[in-house]
């Protein structure tokens, strides 16, 4: 099969589009015939090699987490699905055509919801919905603020706050505010203006997606006994005692997965794709998904 693999930490050119040995699925595994995948920030985060002390890679290596397909080969003690069945979920080397992961890990595809978009949808909706749900737990009437709010992850965060009767501020780059409306939210704050923010009454909870400067100038606003969830680790700010912080690291939900895509089919919400490529187009995926501003990159075979 074909699938593209990581050479070395760097830029794209250590990305080789080339021939591998097919997978083959081992007891409770499934063979997935790779339709859609995309590339997430950890893909070219990973890349670069800033992740190499917490996730270090073993070169070459086949990076990918995001899996729409086809059931190519049930394994050993697989039941619940069939040759053919179209699925997604969280795995691990998906840029390649064949990729195999547990069965317990995986969601079927939602009928009337077409591959390429579910192959997008699996590590952001996930992600942004524990960030909420697991992360800062909000409770109903609570103001809690979106960083990063029409990131894919930013935008099911905010989604997700909604459905737990939260009040949502949407955190956005000033220029961006226009876009912003129609996430639903019950305001809109430039985070990239320090007016603004000084503006900004003080809220329950922040999911952050952003971290960096952005965060650091946010955290005064939490409420004591508030909390702070991030998908991008702890900030680097002294610590206030006075408040919760809770880091979410995604975990495979099949049923989970499963509702949010539901939820884009109805229309509840949206993850925009930005841009479509062939993983022969690896080089060029990458340069737009680090560049950012687009919506998710897609990548099929």
């Amino acid at each position: 099969m074909k699938a593209v693999r990581l050479h070395g930490y760097g830029d794209v050119g250590q990305f080789y589009y080339e021939d591998v040995p097919q997978p083959q699925p081992a007891a409770d595994e499934i063979l997935i015939k790779v339709a859609a995948t995309s590339v997430n920030p950890v893909d070219w985060k990973l890349r670069r090699g800033y992740l190499k002390d917490v996730m270090p890679l073993a070169f070459p290596a086949i990076l990918g987490n995001d899996v729409a397909g086809e059931i190519a080969i049930l394994g050993a003690g697989v039941t619940g699905f069939q040759t053919g069945g179209r699925v997604m979920g969280i795995v691990n080397h998906s840029y390649a055509e064949y990729v195999t992961e547990k069965a317990a890990n995986l969601a079927r595809i939602p009928d009337g919801l077409g591959m390429e978009q579910a192959g997008v949808l699996p590590v952001v909706t996930l992600t942004g919905a524990q960030l909420m749900e697991r992360g800062v737990q909000p409770v109903a009437g609570a103001t809690v603020l979106v960083t990063g709010a029409l990131g894919g992850v930013g935008r099911t965060a905010v989604h997700a706050a909604k459905q737990l009767g939260a009040r949502v501020i949407a955190g956005v780059r000033a220029k961006d505010k226009g876009k912003a409306e129609g996430l639903g939210a019950a305001a809109i704050v430039a985070v990239d203006d320090d007016a603004e923010i000084a503006s900004l009454a003080q809220v329950d909870a922040i999911a952050d997606t952003v971290g960096g400067a952005v965060i650091l100038k946010l955290i005064p606003k939490l409420k004591k006994s508030g909390v702070l969830a991030s998908v991008v680790g702890r900030p680097a700010a002294p610590d206030r005692p006075d408040i919760r912080f809770a880091e979410v690291v995604v975990q495979p939900d099949p049923a989970r997965t499963c509702q949010l895509a539901e939820d884009i089919l109805k229309e509840k919400f949206r993850i925009p794709i930005g841009a479509r490529l062939r993983l022969a187009e690896i080089q060029e995926a990458h340069r737009l998904a680090e560049k950012g501003g687009i919506g998710k990159v897609l990548l099929v075979p």
